[in-house]
């Protein structure tokens, strides 16, 4: 039995990455691995139909914080898709009675220890799978849970295999070389770096900073162009990407926050603690936003505010988010 310390963070990729790192020896705190794996971000992809409503997301593309931590600490990994739920689960296996914890993208449909609620179809899930009770039970460590847990062998491969965007099939990564210890300087440079570049430099008004003010100009227009039954659906989606998948506007910048508290130390920069603190702020007002917008769409607005009133809030927040990444983007690191 893989002897794999199980600990609860608020977002599953960037938990696995600590807790796999752990389990190695080499102690890197959730919002660590979040800042240096850049995963802060803002896109508004009108294209992309996420259960048939407009896509946006608040972090990087799935897997790309593990990517980047791991490269920028020198740590190697393992990674594997797979054609069938067969060859899928017995590679696993294999690589169980290695002795080595396997991460996967799974379904959160399909993840039985969940509440019923919380189970929809949201395929970009980590957890990690480090032994097994019996021929059919897989022990879990899944670390959005409070404690481990465990799932039957035809759960987990239909989690690994669910259909839709994006498909995981059957994704799992392991490290198999990881340092006694690294130095985070560079890391924590180069992640913040590539986070002020993201939100301030890509040239498309769907990404970053130019991304919220893009959502906020399309929110205000959502009754009229869509009908109030879409519009609400679209605006809904909106809260739930922000609020409930990978802990979205509010919880991330929260993350980063604690990130910069870190990485003040760190590179001895008490500037970044200031920043963290402005931050924090800049979380307040995405869940302000969140509660607006809930209350909007269960037309519940005591104070009458219209999706007008939401774009508003959501322009005030991409200016100070702007302002916000131009001074990180000016500290001398």
């Amino acid at each position: 039995m893989i002897d794999f310390k199980h600990q609860q963070t608020a977002h599953c990729e960037c938990g696995v990455v600590s807790n796999m790192f752990r389990h190695y020896g080499l102690e890197i705190s959730e919002p660590m691995a979040f800042g240096i794996g850049a995963g802060i971000f803002f896109a508004h992809l009108p294209f992309v139909k996420v259960n048939g409503v407009p896509g946006s997301t608040y972090r990087v593309a799935p897997g790309q914080i593990f990517k980047n931590v791991c490269k920028r600490v020198g740590v190697e990994v393992k990674t594997q898709k797979f054609g069938t739920p067969e060859k899928a689960m017995a590679e696993l296996d294999r690589v169980l009675e290695q002795g080595t914890p396997v991460g996967m993208l799974s379904s959160v449909y399909y993840l039985p220890y969940f509440p019923e609620s919380y189970r929809f179809h949201f395929n970009a899930h980590n957890l990690v799978v480090y032994g097994k009770k019996d021929q059919d039970t897989y022990l879990v460590s899944d670390p959005i849970m409070e404690s481990i847990t465990e799932i039957d062998s035809k759960s987990l491969a239909q989690a690994r295999f669910a259909q839709g965007f994006p498909a995981p099939k059957g994704k799992m990564y392991y490290p198999v070389n990881v340092p006694k210890a690294v130095s985070l300087k560079k890391g924590i440079v180069d992640g913040i770096k590539q986070t002020c570049h993201y939100m301030l430099k890509i040239p498309l008004p769907m990404f970053g900073v130019k991304g919220i003010r893009f959502l906020a100009k399309r929110l205000a227009k959502y009754p009229e162009k869509v009908g109030p039954r879409k519009a609400s659906l679209y605006l809904g989606n909106v809260i739930r990407m922000q609020e409930e998948i990978g802990t979205g506007g509010a919880g991330f910048r929260f993350i980063y926050a604690a990130f910069l508290q870190e990485a003040s130390q760190v590179l001895d920069k008490p500037e970044l603690k200031t920043l963290a603190g402005e931050l924090t702020k800049i979380g307040d007002l995405w869940r302000n936003f969140a509660f607006e917008a809930g209350r909007v769409c269960k037309s519940r607005s005591a104070a009458g505010t219209s999706y007008q009133d939401l774009s508003k809030l959501l322009l005030h927040i991409a200016d100070t988010e702007e302002a916000f990444f131009k001074k990180l983007a000016q500290v001398k690191l």
